[in-house]
Formats: structure tokens, sequence, C-alpha cells
């Protein structure tokens, strides 16, 4: 089993940056497929990106593309998600998640951690 923690939410006016972190433990971090998905109260749980476990291969929600970038070091255990130009419509509890199989176009997680609030507001 896989232990994750997110880390670097918080609050951000429209148009602002962050960077979230997720690091693992209990398992190769470099033999891990990642992703992150975002979840608001009242809706579903969204994706928002995935990386496969070398980094060559991606993939991103449609409400992200092109705000949102992912990635990873290997050397370090951790992987990120570098979100620019946020709305108030990305306000969201955010999560990141591993498996050891399947591709970046898969939804379903194995492991997955207890989530960091970004909220992004006036």
């Amino acid at each position: 089993q896989v232990h994750l923690v997110e880390s670097g939410g918080g609050s951000v006016q429209p148009g602002g940056s962050l960077r979230l972190s997720c690091t693992t433990s209990g398992q190769t971090f470099s033999s891990l497929r990642m992703g992150w998905f975002r979840r608001t109260p009242g809706k579903e749980r969204e994706f928002v990106a995935a990386i496969s476990w070398s980094g060559t291969y991606t993939n991103y929600g449609d409400s992200v593309k092109g705000r949102f970038t992912i990635s990873r070091d290997n050397t370090k255990n951790l992987m990120y998600l570098q979100m620019k130009d946020l709305k108030p419509e990305d306000t969201a509890i955010y999560y990141c998640a591993a498996d050891l199989q399947g591709t970046v176009y898969n939804m379903d997680y194995t492991d997955w951690g207890q989530g960091t609030q970004v909220t992004v507001s006036t």
C-alpha cells in the first residue's frame, strides 16, 4: 500500500498561481502512475491530471488544460501540480493518487492522499 501526502494548498486570488506537491512512501515512487483529482462539495470527483511513472506521458482534464501542469521528480519522490490563472471554479479539495498499473488515461487508482484545500476568491 502507498501512503500519499499532499501539500501546497491555500488561498489565492483569481488569476493567481499555486503549486501542489505530493510525496509517497511504501512503494518505489518511480514505478507509480500518479494523478491529481479534485472534489467540491455536492459535486462528483473530477479528474485533473495524470502522469506516467517516467514522466513521459501526461493527460489533463478539459477544464484545466493550458493552465495546469503536472510533473514529477523521481529522485525526490515528489509529484507536482503547477496551477496558473486560477479561477473561482478551481476551488476544491485536491487529492493525489497512485497506482502501479494502467496508463495516464485510466481513471482508477488504488491509493489516495487525504487532500489539500485550494480556495480561489477575492
